[in-house]
């Protein structure tokens, strides 16, 4: 199967083009900065994705706009084509957020009219036959645009103040995992699953964004003690922004487990596993020693 990925920067890009690596099955190409229908009959690919906009409730109107265009042109190029279109798009659509778990078929309703207008671009998607439109809680990632994660680990690094909100709760999700359950979906559906729609994916455990980038600050700190390392983490600042009743932005993923057995993924489990990635591409050294001295204590042990 080969599928086209536009925003070749985009921390989701990186990340699907990190799990076909992986596999023969798949293979994600950087999309051409202007994808039309001549450009996908010469490459001929078997799906087209449009990663995120990482939180258009915070983006300059005239991203947004540009971004709503994009896919519209796009939309009609792979009707002409036959093309299915996969578009992926934020939680933070659902502007007011709900008291529960927010179900696939509730459309968002924000009150900003940027958001408004990919409201209306997603009503156009859906009339393609094949389509796919997948709402993600916010993506955290080591590299490529719109990663949380490494954005967050470089101000704390470099000894900043974060500030981040204590009455927003929501669910960190892994671009890794997303990558994963995306590839799961696509080969299903080549296979003639014919699941299309909406569908939504986030991690579990819903937490506030305090919480998250304090989750992150300590285990930060503690890798970088393991490896004797000697900057200490920047500190955060909480911020209450919804004043009366916190704001809870949860999605319910059952739809996309019922239809193609994707689970979710614990956040705490992936965010471990990248910064056990991050130690070790910026302490490489440290890291072998520490690893060394663990072997050696080991053999020491068997010894005796």
């Amino acid at each position: 199967m080969k599928c086209l990925v536009l925003q070749a920067e985009h921390c989701l890009s990186l990340a699907l083009r990190d799990v076909a690596v992986q596999r023969s099955d798949i293979e994600y190409l950087p999309a051409p900065e202007l994808v039309d229908a001549d450009v996908l009959a010469t490459i001929g690919p078997d799906a087209v994705i449009v990663p995120p906009l990482a939180d258009p409730g915070r983006c300059e109107p005239a991203v947004v706009y540009a971004h709503a265009s994009q896919v519209e042109a796009l939309l009609e190029a792979c009707q002409a084509r036959r093309i299915p279109l996969i578009w992926c798009v934020s939680d933070t659509l659902y502007e007011d957020g709900a008291e529960g778990p927010i179900d696939e078929d509730v459309l968002p309703r924000p009150r900003d009219e940027a958001l408004r207008r990919l409201i209306s671009v997603g009503e156009h998607v859906r009339r393609h036959p094949q389509h796919l439109i997948l709402r993600l809680g916010p993506l955290f990632g080591l590299e490529g645009e719109g990663a949380w994660l490494s954005e967050l680990i470089e101000s704390l690094m470099r000894g900043e103040s974060v500030r981040a909100a204590q009455d927003l709760v929501l669910c960190p999700t892994s671009v890794t995992a997303v990558a994963r359950a995306l590839t799961g979906v696509l080969l299903q559906l080549d296979s003639g699953a014919g699941a299309w729609g909406t569908y939504h994916l986030c991690g579990t455990e819903p937490v506030s964004v305090f919480t998250f980038c304090s989750v992150v600050r300590t285990q930060l700190a503690t890798r970088l003690e393991g490896v004797g390392a000697s900057p200490a983490p920047g500190e955060l600042l909480a911020l209450n922004q919804h004043h009366d009743t916190p704001l809870r932005r949860v999605l319910n993923c059952r739809r996309l487990l019922d239809f193609f057995g994707i689970h979710q993924k614990s956040w705490r489990v992936e965010l471990g596993l990248m910064l056990d990635a991050w130690c070790q591409q910026h302490y490489p050294d440290r890291d072998e020693a520490e690893n060394g001295s663990r072997d050696s204590r080991k053999r020491e042990t068997s010894r005796a």
